[in-house]
Protein backbone atom coordinates (compact mmCIF):
# COMPACT_ATOMS: atom_id res chain seq x y z
CA UNK A 1 0.00 0.00 0.00
CA UNK A 2 2.77 2.48 0.92
CA UNK A 3 4.92 1.55 -2.05
CA UNK A 4 1.90 1.80 -4.35
CA UNK A 5 1.12 5.30 -3.03
CA UNK A 6 4.72 6.37 -3.62
CA UNK A 7 4.59 5.03 -7.16
CA UNK A 8 1.30 6.81 -7.92
CA UNK A 9 2.84 10.14 -6.93
CA UNK A 10 6.11 9.43 -8.73
CA UNK A 11 8.07 9.33 -5.48
CA UNK A 12 10.94 6.92 -4.99
CA UNK A 13 12.60 5.35 -1.98
CA UNK A 14 15.93 3.56 -1.70
CA UNK A 15 15.18 0.04 -0.61
CA UNK A 16 18.39 -0.12 1.46
CA UNK A 17 17.08 2.82 3.54
CA UNK A 18 13.64 1.29 4.09
CA UNK A 19 12.59 -0.79 7.05
CA UNK A 20 9.51 -2.88 6.42
CA UNK A 21 7.32 -5.10 8.60
CA UNK A 22 8.55 -3.64 11.90
CA UNK A 23 6.57 -4.33 15.08
CA UNK A 24 7.62 -0.96 16.56
CA UNK A 25 9.70 2.09 15.66
CA UNK A 26 11.46 4.81 17.61
CA UNK A 27 10.07 8.12 16.40
CA UNK A 28 10.66 11.62 17.84
CA UNK A 29 11.35 10.42 21.38
CA UNK A 30 8.56 7.85 21.41
CA UNK A 31 8.38 4.15 20.66
CA UNK A 32 5.33 3.65 18.47
CA UNK A 33 3.83 0.22 17.88
CA UNK A 34 0.59 -1.03 16.42
CA UNK A 35 -1.51 -0.45 19.54
CA UNK A 36 0.48 1.83 21.84
CA UNK A 37 2.90 4.70 22.32
CA UNK A 38 5.54 4.87 25.05
CA UNK A 39 8.49 7.08 25.98
CA UNK A 40 11.72 6.10 24.24
CA UNK A 41 14.06 4.53 26.84
CA UNK A 42 16.97 6.58 25.43
CA UNK A 43 15.12 9.79 26.34
CA UNK A 44 14.35 8.45 29.81
CA UNK A 45 18.09 7.91 30.39
CA UNK A 46 18.80 11.54 29.43
CA UNK A 47 16.23 12.73 31.97
CA UNK A 48 17.51 10.43 34.73
CA UNK A 49 21.09 11.61 34.22
CA UNK A 50 20.07 15.31 34.14
CA UNK A 51 21.96 17.30 36.78
CA UNK A 52 20.38 19.89 39.06
CA UNK A 53 19.92 23.13 37.07
CA UNK A 54 22.08 26.03 38.19
CA UNK A 55 20.70 28.76 35.92
CA UNK A 56 17.50 29.72 34.13
CA UNK A 57 18.59 28.43 30.70
CA UNK A 58 19.21 24.97 32.17
CA UNK A 59 15.73 24.97 33.72
CA UNK A 60 14.21 25.99 30.39
CA UNK A 61 16.05 23.13 28.67
CA UNK A 62 14.82 20.59 31.20
CA UNK A 63 11.27 21.94 31.16
CA UNK A 64 11.29 21.74 27.35
CA UNK A 65 12.45 18.13 27.38
CA UNK A 66 10.01 17.13 30.10
CA UNK A 67 7.13 19.03 28.43
CA UNK A 68 7.60 17.00 25.27
CA UNK A 69 6.57 13.93 27.29
CA UNK A 70 3.90 15.59 29.44
CA UNK A 71 1.13 13.40 28.09
CA UNK A 72 2.74 10.49 29.96
CA UNK A 73 2.89 12.36 33.29
CA UNK A 74 -0.27 12.81 35.37
CA UNK A 75 -0.51 16.30 36.93
CA UNK A 76 2.45 17.49 34.87
CA UNK A 77 1.70 21.22 35.10
CA UNK A 78 1.25 20.98 38.85
CA UNK A 79 4.54 19.12 39.33
CA UNK A 80 6.61 21.47 37.17
CA UNK A 81 5.24 24.74 38.59
CA UNK A 82 8.04 25.34 41.16
CA UNK A 83 10.67 25.16 38.41
CA UNK A 84 8.77 27.26 35.88
CA UNK A 85 8.37 30.02 38.48
CA UNK A 86 12.16 30.39 38.47
CA UNK A 87 12.03 31.31 34.76
CA UNK A 88 9.86 34.39 35.32
CA UNK A 89 11.38 37.79 34.57
CA UNK A 90 12.78 39.76 37.50
CA UNK A 91 12.69 36.60 39.64
CA UNK A 92 15.88 35.77 41.55
CA UNK A 93 17.17 32.29 40.81
CA UNK A 94 16.99 30.33 44.05
CA UNK A 95 16.82 26.54 43.87
CA UNK A 96 14.57 25.45 46.74
CA UNK A 97 13.64 22.12 48.25
CA UNK A 98 10.33 22.42 46.40
CA UNK A 99 12.22 22.72 43.09
CA UNK A 100 14.33 19.67 43.96
CA UNK A 101 11.18 17.69 44.79
CA UNK A 102 9.70 18.78 41.48
CA UNK A 103 12.81 17.66 39.56
CA UNK A 104 12.93 14.27 41.30
CA UNK A 105 9.18 13.72 40.85
CA UNK A 106 9.43 14.42 37.11
CA UNK A 107 12.35 12.02 36.79
CA UNK A 108 10.40 9.36 38.67
CA UNK A 109 7.31 9.88 36.52
CA UNK A 110 9.27 9.57 33.29
CA UNK A 111 11.04 6.42 34.45
CA UNK A 112 7.73 4.78 35.25
CA UNK A 113 5.75 6.46 32.46
CA UNK A 114 2.57 4.66 31.48
CA UNK A 115 2.00 3.31 28.01
CA UNK A 116 -0.62 5.18 26.00
CA UNK A 117 -3.09 3.02 24.12
CA UNK A 118 -6.06 3.71 21.91
CA UNK A 119 -9.46 3.25 23.56
CA UNK A 120 -11.35 0.14 22.54
CA UNK A 121 -15.03 -0.15 21.73
CA UNK A 122 -17.69 1.88 19.97
CA UNK A 123 -19.39 3.32 23.05
CA UNK A 124 -19.53 7.04 23.76
CA UNK A 125 -16.64 8.55 25.66
CA UNK A 126 -16.75 11.47 28.09
CA UNK A 127 -14.00 13.90 29.04
CA UNK A 128 -14.02 15.28 32.57
CA UNK A 129 -11.75 18.23 33.28
CA UNK A 130 -10.85 20.71 35.99
CA UNK A 131 -8.57 23.77 35.87
CA UNK A 132 -6.63 25.07 38.87
CA UNK A 133 -4.25 27.97 39.40
CA UNK A 134 -1.25 25.66 39.14
CA UNK A 135 -2.54 22.84 36.99
CA UNK A 136 -5.04 21.31 34.64
CA UNK A 137 -6.49 17.84 35.00
CA UNK A 138 -8.65 15.74 32.72
CA UNK A 139 -9.66 12.14 32.22
CA UNK A 140 -11.22 10.25 29.32
CA UNK A 141 -13.91 7.82 30.45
Amino acid sequence: MVLQTLREHQLYAKFCKCELWLKSISFFGHVVSENEIEVDPKKVKVVVDWLKPTKVTEIKSFVGLASYHKRFIPNFSKIITPMTRLTQKNKKFKWSDLCEESLQKLKECLISAPVLALPMGNEDFKVYYNAFRVGLGCVLM
